[in-house]
């Protein structure tokens, strides 16, 4: 049985032991925000130097992913990651932002896997085999890591934001649809932030006030 944490590395294991070694996590944070970049990020980890509580980063709070991102950074064999921001997202639509942002966090590795492990679903023009996997960010170790280091690196560019456009509140809510998120999106209009792409970002542009 694959587990959380350490039990979660049985994937990269049984892939090394196939000769598909190094093996990569590649994972986003914010594909649904409408506002923000969205952030993907990939992840080669050390099995000499296990990580425990590697999990889904909508699972765990903001202290224990801060500390697991420093810990992936100090001990990871590789770790890159691809900033797509809101006019490519705007350009590309979701999906394929998403996809791309995939492919260039991938290819920025300074160590090339063999393999790729996705969240979710298939990523094509890796230049490697791949597979997605269902909730994947939870049972595979590099998947888990690539879903923490992309939450975190996100979040700290969306506390950036939220100095530049204090009227959002992207520290609070990092870009996602809340109540209060729009709420100011209803009386500020959209920022040059803001993804077109979304439906309740043209709405508040009919009604809000710049």
């Amino acid at each position: 049985m694959i587990r959380v944490g350490r039990g979660a590395y049985g994937y990269e294991r049984l892939l090394a032991r196939a000769g598909l070694g190094p093996v990569a996590g590649a994972d986003e944070a914010g594909r649904g925000a409408c506002a923000g970049p969205l952030v993907a990020a990939a992840v080669i980890l050390d099995p000499q130097r296990p990580i425990d509580g590697l999990d889904d980063s909508k699972a765990l709070g903001p202290t224990a992913r801060e500390r697991l991102h420093d810990e992936i950074r100090r001990s990871a064999v590789a770790v890159a990651v691809a900033v797509v921001e809101a006019d490519e997202c705007d350009r590309l639509g979701m999906h394929q932002a998403d996809l791309q942002g995939l492919r260039r966090a991938v290819g920025r590795l300074e160590v090339a896997p063999n393999f790729v492990l996705t969240d979710g679903f298939p990523v094509d023009g890796l230049g490697v085999p791949g597979l997605g996997m269902w909730k994947g960010d939870k049972v595979a170790a590099c998947v888990s890591a690539a879903s923490i280091v992309a939450k975190v690196t996100r979040d700290r560019i969306m506390v950036a934001h939220d100095a530049t456009y204090p009227e959002y509140g992207f520290s609070i809510h990092k870009g996602y649809c809340t109540a209060v998120h729009q709420s100011a999106l209803d009386t500020h209009g959209p920022s040059d932030i803001h993804r077109w792409c979304f439906d309740n970002v043209v709405r508040a542009a009919r009604v809000g006030r710049p």
